[in-house]
């Protein structure tokens, strides 16, 4: 016990006093911490094979689930879904991969290469954009987390299901759900407190657990349905009749976009610990045919769901509820956890904190932006996007409009105007910098703004960068 308190005091002692050690910061200025700094040669050591397990890390989990039966939600059945995730999914790993290389040439994180597009100050509001996003995900993956730990307990104790509810309607939440997800809560922040070059194992390990569990929902499913019900080989039906084919394929394709296009910024996060520049391009065709083939799961899930019970059913954590088997409950529902839990550290919890830190790096380092997080998580009241479908499609099609242009004027600042090329240690100091700034701050910003208006592109590109 002495050792443990002690190793405990050790690693809490830094973050008791107000500012960051000053010693932690390579550039000793206000915009370096440890965190922040460039990746040092020996710690990128990620290959291919590791991007591989971090996008079945990111990809099979709840989100993907989720954001499936939203878009056949629509009226679509697997005949149009499959090319909507498909086209969607290749559309976004050019751009993953685009800014993923930033990460992977220089070895700095998001908050940092942004700096180069906005300048120092400018790039403050870009990264709290992003934060802000980050961290509803984030608080949502809680939710639907804390309900597979609910149904592993009901699996283990079938009283757990009659536990005494003391909260009202209204709340949105009962009391089991409540205390499963502050269980849950003390679990993820545990994990999401390591170090990311020791997580790297925990994507190994879903890499290889997650994926047999989703072929064996998709083999059950198809056997039960055999071979698919009106869901799969049905006519599309769609929901409302003030939409036409096309529209419906563009909302559908939006919210596809919308799941991952916080990862189009996210992945200088991870592209920093590349070993070469070359290992992150294997992402290019890893997140097509993973989250392609991982779509067909809920799609025939959400079948047989129907097939059994008479309704399309689009939240797992229900339909586990009603497995007969609690050996299944229980495997299928802890599968789902560990899915869930290495997703949100890898495109919710490490971001995030890569972005609070990159606004204050002074005063708060990787570790106080978990705990931040970990808060703000719990005092949010996320349960609220998740009741309902059209609730979470509104959200995923909403923020994509905030990290599209983001992530596209990242792309275009780099490549056609820096061609490639950045001074990185400009990027932690202010001294000659307010040229940088003046220069690509204010373009940058019309550039995101001329994002919702395609039709000014060329007149924006032409007055700002091709004169």
């Amino acid at each position: 016990m002495s050792v443990l308190k002690a190793r405990l005091k050790t690693r809490l002692a830094p973050h008791l006093h107000l500012r960051v050690p000053f010693k932690s910061g390579k550039y000793g200025s206000r915009w370096s911490n440890q965190d922040m700094d460039p990746i040092p040669p020996e710690q990128r050591t990620w290959g291919a094979l590791d991007y591989w397990a971090y996008w079945c890390a990111d990809m099979l989990a709840p989100p993907l689930i989720s954001t499936v039966s939203s878009v056949m939600a629509l009226g679509f059945t697997a005949r149009e879904t499959i090319p909507i995730f498909f086209f969607g999914f290749a559309i976004c790993s050019v751009v993953i991969t685009l800014t993923a290389k930033m990460g992977a040439t220089y070895a700095v994180s998001f908050p940092v290469i942004v700096r180069s597009v906005f300048g120092m100050y400018g790039s403050i509001p870009a990264i709290a954009i992003r934060s802000f996003v980050v961290m509803i995900w984030t608080a949502i993956l809680i939710v639907q987390a804390s309900n597979y730990l609910q149904r592993c307990i009901e699996a283990i104790w079938p009283s757990f299901i009659t536990f005494l509810n003391h909260l009202p309607e209204s709340a949105g939440i009962d009391s089991a759900g409540l205390l499963c997800l502050f269980l849950y809560w003390f679990l993820q922040t545990g994990l999401a407190l390591m170090k990311i070059s020791k997580l790297r194992v925990l994507f190994w390990i879903k890499s290889i657990i997650v994926p047999p569990t989703f072929l064996a929902l998709f083999i059950w499913a198809v056997t039960i349905t055999k071979g698919g019900g009106p869901l799969i080989k049905g006519e599309m039906k769609l929901a409302s009749r003030y939409m036409n084919t096309a529209y419906s394929v563009l909302q559908g394709l939006n919210a596809v976009i919308g799941l991952f296009s916080s990862l189009a910024t996210n992945m200088p996060d991870f592209g920093r610990f590349s070993k070469n520049r070359m290992a992150d391009n294997y992402q290019l065709f890893a997140l097509p045919i993973i989250g392609t083939l991982g779509a067909l799961t809920p799609m025939f899930v959400t079948d047989a769901h129907s097939y059994l019970w008479g309704e399309f059913e689009w939240y797992m954590p229900n339909v586990i509820a009603k497995f007969d088997s609690r050996a299944a409950k229980f495997f299928v529902s802890a599968n789902f956890l560990l899915a869930t839990i290495s997703n949100q550290i890898a495109a919710g919890t490490y971001p995030s904190s890569n972005d609070v830190s990159g606004m204050m790096p002074k005063y708060v380092n990787n570790f106080r932006a978990t705990v931040f997080l970990s808060v703000f998580a719990t005092a949010y009241t996320p349960w609220n996007i998740v009741r309902n479908a059209s609730g979470l499609l509104a959200f995923l099609s909403g923020y994509s409009c905030l990290m599209g242009p983001l992530a596209g004027t990242m792309i275009s600042d780099y490549y056609l105007v820096k061609k490639s090329k950045l001074d990185v240690d400009q990027l932690y100091t202010c001294a000659r910098f307010s040229t940088l700034q003046s220069r690509c701050s204010l373009p940058c910003v019309n550039g995101m703004q001329t994002c919702r208006q395609p039709s000014k592109c060329k007149t924006f590109l032409q007055e700002n960068f091709l004169a």
